[in-house]
């Protein structure tokens, strides 16, 4: 077994609006395609490899058009690793509140965006990591400020929180 494996490292970012979440629908793409996924978000430049957050902001300023000025609370929440068609994909992602006086205009040329209420989320078709990240974020990590960390096995996504000690 080739034990040679190529790295994709990604960060999204999650936009919040009290109990609302802005997801877009990813068309055209590669790797991820009609699908939901964060709001924003892609692969890391060489210069952002060691900066997960200057990945997710220049993402979310290059797709929506939105600064981190017109955020509050950015922080991030999930680490997750996988292993599939040859390639260790890690995602870092971030959430954030969206300041009220920009929730109106948003467009993205990635696909459609879409505001949901928190409660309908859980059954909407997203990649793989991104769907368990978010179905342990509504039941545990919403609750606290924590980063947790998530294996995928096959069978789904382990998460422990990530303690700094």
């Amino acid at each position: 077994m080739e034990n040679t494996v190529k790295l994709r490292n990604t960060a999204g970012i999650y936009l919040l609006n009290n109990n609302k979440i802005l997801l877009l629908y990813r068309k055209g793409s590669k790797v991820v395609n009609n699908t939901w996924i964060a709001s924003a978000g892609g692969h890391f430049e060489e210069w952002e490899l060691n900066d997960a957050k200057a990945c997710a902001l220049r993402e979310m300023q290059e797709e929506l058009s939105v600064t981190e000025e017109m955020l509050s609370d950015i922080s991030l929440r999930y680490i997750t690793l996988r292993r599939t068609n040859g390639e260790i994909r890690q995602n870092y992602y971030f959430f954030a509140n969206l300041k009220d006086e920009y929730l109106t205009g948003l467009v993205s040329d990635e696909g459609d965006l879409k505001w949901f209420e928190l409660s309908e989320i859980s059954e909407l078709p997203m990649p793989y990591s991104a769907k368990y990240m978010i179905e342990h974020y509504l039941t545990t990590g919403r609750k606290n400020d924590k980063v947790y960390v998530g294996v995928a096995d096959g069978n789904g996504v382990m998460f422990t929180d990530l303690a700094e000690y």
